[in-house]
């Protein structure tokens, strides 16, 4: 089970990659509009800087293809690049310190929330079923077999779909 503060990176991760909505049939970008980009940034614990969103986008669109599997993971190095990390020892144990410039630091920790869910929970956080959506989800059932972002947007018209669709063919037969 994840502790309260990896629960909260996860969710902020799954919140960045879902910043590429479809809307009407369009794709929308949550993080093109400056004033939206910036309350978005400070709400997850960033400055808002046009710098640190650059850094963030490029992030999220590359993780959004690894995610896909249209990129391999290996085209998320640019963004680690000169990023180092350093551990602190306490009673609870051993802790990593990232060490990244301030404008960058959303984006490593986007990508290194994304690299610890592949090692403890690998194939759980995934596009969503319905091929006409854009959206990610992270499945934390203990079953493993959500399948849509949504069961009440994407889920119920990808069941309605197939109950049409076997409605038509069996019609035609």
């Amino acid at each position: 089970m994840a502790a309260d503060g990896d629960r909260e990176q996860q969710d902020a991760l799954l919140e960045l990659l879902n910043t590429t909505p479809v809307v009407n049939g369009v794709v929308q970008d949550q993080l093109a509009d400056p004033e939206a980009a910036e309350a978005w940034q400070r709400a997850h614990g960033g400055s808002g800087a046009a710098d640190e969103r650059r850094h963030l986008v490029q992030a999220r669109d590359a993780l959004q293809d690894v995610v896909r599997g249209s990129r391999p993971a290996t085209s998320l190095a640019p963004v680690l690049e000169g990023v180092t990390s350093h551990p602190q020892v306490s009673s609870a144990g051993v802790s990593w310190d990232l060490d990244a410039r301030k404008e960058r630091l959303m984006a490593v920790q986007a990508v290194m929330t994304w690299s610890a869910l592949q090692k403890a929970t690998p194939g759980r956080l995934r596009p969503c079923a319905n091929p006409d959506c854009r959206r990610f989800l992270l499945d934390r059932s203990k079953t493993n077999k959500a399948r849509w972002c949504s069961m009440a947007v994407c889920g119920n018209r990808m069941k309605a779909r197939r109950h049409y669709q076997r409605t038509r063919d069996g019609a035609a037969e």
